[in-house]
């Protein structure tokens, strides 16, 4: 019989807290190698700061973070950053330096970890650009594009070094929903030709329904994870009040049950 891998990322009875503040407790949840993994959840639940543990900003006052099995937060330096050296991120703004052409932000992972010789790096620089449909736009700088645009590039930047797995923290904020759907059709793209795993911070119930294949619900009340699954199907079959406001944003209790 087929040995079913092991999880890709295992987070294991995680507490986050802010000294004395506690933003959420008793977290346990597995990531398989290709998901499209939702972290959702109201204004304030501790999904940034969920994020935040998740990809080496803040230690959790207490629980693992385990990548392939390796404890993230146990790790001396070097180990810590052989792990994040696997991670692509985008942030919530796409986080380009505004004085870097599109072509020199994307280039810049490159410089630092590649050991490319200069046109190695501004051909692989291009290839990117061009994957998040910006070919043509490396000589142009952040302030001279659209918000969407921006958003791409900075996922340009994040795959730069072909990671395996990436970070989106609120995606399609400050997107329309035309940009928003063209951006998740583009996680979708880069999870199916890069085999990356991602995991996504969100509270967008479009982008959560068209591209999770797991999720979980954070809490703000109880500082705690309540339910854990396939959007689709939690919105079908979950049996939680606060789980179906969420997913239908309080328009039909109880819908698709």
């Amino acid at each position: 019989m087929a040995q079913i891998p092991g999880p890709i990322i295992e987070v294991r009875d995680l507490k986050l807290a802010y000294d004395n503040y506690v933003v959420m407790r008793g977290l346990n949840f597995k990531i398989f190698k290709g998901n499209i993994f939702i972290v959702m959840g109201g204004s304030g639940c501790g999904k940034s700061t969920l994020l935040k543990a998740l990809i080496g900003l803040n230690a959790p006052q207490k629980g693992k973070v385990l990548y392939n099995g390796a404890d993230f937060w146990a790790a001396d330096d070097a180990g810590q950053e052989a792990i994040m050296r696997r991670f692509g991120i985008l942030y919530q703004g796409g986080a380009l330096w505004s004085s870097l052409t599109l072509g020199e932000n994307v280039a810049l992972p490159l410089q630092l970890y590649s050991g490319l010789s200069a046109g190695q790096i501004r051909e692989v620089a291009a290839l990117k650009l061009s994957l998040v449909g910006l070919g043509g736009y490396e000589e142009l700088y952040p302030s001279e594009i659209s918000g969407g645009m921006r958003k791409r590039a900075g996922l340009a930047r994040a795959i730069a070094l072909d990671p395996d797995i990436i970070f989106f923290d609120e995606p399609s904020a400050g997107l329309d929903p035309v940009n928003a759907r063209a951006l998740d059709d583009l996680i979708l793209e880069l999870r199916d030709t890069l085999g990356a795993t991602i995991v996504v911070v969100t509270h967008e119930l479009a982008s959560i329904f068209a591209i999770g294949d797991n999720s979980i619900f954070l809490d703000a009340e109880t500082k705690t994870m309540i339910a854990e699954g396939n959007p689709k199907e939690l919105l079908a079959n979950s049996d939680n009040p606060k789980v179906i406001q969420f997913l239908t944003r309080g328009e039909k209790q109880g819908a698709g049950k």
